[in-house]
Formats: structure tokens, C-alpha cells, sequence
């Protein structure tokens, strides 16, 4: 999994109350003067649903050695990568018709190695730095699945479970952790008819409600490569976004293509271009804070 900088190459009550009228009191109203109005309140933050799972501890020295970002390190050039690239996924997802379905990404690419977990918890790591935002991470690399490794949470039911079982409710399977905005929801066990479940409508209908019920929630998929497996294409349908994670010294133009076709699915797709190096006077965000990498 590469450590180096990714670049975005293409492309976010009502109270009633009643009164008994009183001649004498609206006189006395009258001779004083209008007390101020009450300045408007903030709707309060909608809560988290009480999860079934205890909060999981995240690796935190696991990832800083794996090289990933975490939202309470300093400032540096992939952090600051990191967030150009959750901007314009938050654009993207911003209101309008389809808001729901344009919160649910995924991040996907044409072959392995190519840094789509790398990108995937780098990118939900930086989105749980968001004030007004929450961040499901989404194990959906179902025959191999890392995340839960990599983060240093044990494994359990999880997507593939709530999907097959129409009685489960897919939230009792969700993991809070204790960076602050992040969650997480396992691949689940193993099926041979993953890719059948997926494109069921029940797979629809989970999905709508993960972003339904949580209106500050981001659903982040991490998905098989497009080219070595079925269920990359077919979560392409259900998301509103697919990030596409193309290495600069890896991916060929055939395979970008091919992959890009197989998840044409979905009507916005943007490449994150990944390993790549830069020229001596190239941008270096890290170096402006004061860490020059």
C-alpha cells in the first residue's frame, strides 16, 4: 500500500401555546416596553443511534507507521492532499435532489495495490475531522477484507449479515470508535452469492436508510478491485459517487478505461491519482505549516 501523496485529477420547531386574553394585562403590556426578541436557537445536533457495539479503540501507532493521516497529528502535505479531495466530494454531495444517494461513495480501482484502502481510511479519517459530519466506513472488499485490520478492530457481523437477513437492522451491526465522527461497518461473513445480494432491492433499501436517518452521515465503500471483482460494478449502482484510485506507476490507460466502464453505473466518477512524485518546485502543502516532506 503506497504512502505517498494522492492528487484529485477530475471531477455538498414548532411549539404552540395558547393564551387566556386578560383586558387588564394587555393594558399594562401596553404602558411597558417590548422586552427584545429571544434570539433564534440552533437546532440541536441530531444524536447517533445508541449502537449495540462497544466504542473500539483505534491503532492510532499502527497507523502513523503504516503511514496514514490522523485528525489530531500536525498539518502535513497528505492531510492537506486529503482534504482537497473530501471538498469536492462534499460539493458533489451538497443538496438538491438526489442528496441522499450522493452520500454514499466509493472508492474502488482498476486492480490491486493500487491504494484504495490506503485512500479509503485516509479519506474517512479526514472527513471525521469535520465538524458537522459523520463518517461510516465500509468494509466492502468482501472476499478480502482489511479495514477493520488496518484500524485494529476486531471483526463481526457486519453488511453481507443485514443484507441476507431481513429481519436484521444494519445499524446494530455499525462499530463507534473513539476518533471522534468515525464508525465503522464490517464486510460480514462470507457468501457465494455476494454479488446477488448486493443487487437486490433490499440491498436499496439498507443503504437509503443509512444516510436517511442520519442526515449528517457520509457512507464511504471501500470496494474489490473493478476488474477482479463483481461487486465493485454492481455498488457502483447504488452509490451516488465513485472515487476511482488510479496509481501513477501502475495503472494503464487500458485497464482505467475498462474499469471506468464497469462502474458506469454510477453517473459521477472522479480519479484520484495516487503515488505519484513531484517536480522540485511542484506544490508541497506540508512544507508552508512546516512539514516539509
Amino acid at each position: 500500500m503506497n504512502q505517498q501523496t494522492p492528487i484529485r485529477a477530475s471531477g455538498s420547531l414548532f411549539e404552540r401555546a395558547a393564551e387566556v386574553y386578560d383586558f387588564g394585562a394587555a393594558l399594562r403590556r401596553q404602558s411597558q416596553p417590548e422586552a427584545p426578541a429571544p434570539e433564534p436557537q440552533p437546532a440541536p445536533r441530531p444524536q447517533p443511534r445508541a449502537s449495540k457495539h462497544p466504542v473500539a479503540t483505534i491503532d492510532r501507532d499502527g497507523l502513523r507507521e503504516a503511514g496514514f493521516i490522523l485528525p489530531d497529528a500536525p498539518v502535513g502535505g497528505l492531510a492537506e492532499e486529503f482534504r482537497i479531495v473530501k471538498r469536492h466530494l462534499l460539493l458533489a454531495a451538497a443538496g438538491g435532489e438526489g442528496e441522499e444517494k450522493r452520500r454514499i461513495v466509493l472508492l474502488c480501482s482498476a486492480q490491486p495495490n493500487e491504494g484504495k484502502t490506503f485512500c479509503a481510511i485516509n479519506l474517512a479519517l479526514s472527513l471525521a475531522g469535520e465538524r458537522d459530519l459523520e463518517v461510516l466506513l465500509v468494509d466492502g472488499d468482501f472476499a478480502k477484507p482489511e479495514i477493520l485490520s488496518l484500524l485494529g478492530i476486531e471483526g463481526g457481523p457486519g453488511l453481507i449479515d443485514a443484507i441476507a437477513d431481513p429481519s436484521a437492522n444494519v445499524e446494530d451491526f455499525i462499530i463507534p470508535t473513539d476518533i471522534e465522527g468515525l464508525s465503522v461497518l464490517p464486510a460480514g461473513r462470507h457468501a457465494a452469492d455476494t454479488t446477488e445480494l448486493l443487487s437486490s432491492e433490499r440491498t436499496r433499501t439498507l443503504l437509503a436508510n443509512l444516510t436517511r436517518a442520519n442526515p449528517r452521515r457520509i457512507v464511504l465503500f471501500d470496494s474489490p478491485p473493478a476488474l477482479m471483482a463483481s461487486p465493485a460494478s454492481v455498488l457502483a449502482e447504488q452509490v451516488g459517487q465513485v472515487l476511482m484510485v488510479v496509481r501513477a506507476d501502475k495503472t494503464t490507460e487500458a485497464d482505467l478505461r475498462e474499469a471506468v466502464e464497469l462502474l458506469s453505473g454510477c453517473d459521477k466518477i472522479s480519479l484520484i491519482l495516487n503515488g505519484a512524485g513531484f517536480a522540485a518546485s511542484g506544490r508541497r502543502f506540508g512544507s508552508y505549516y512546516g512539514y516539509g516532506q
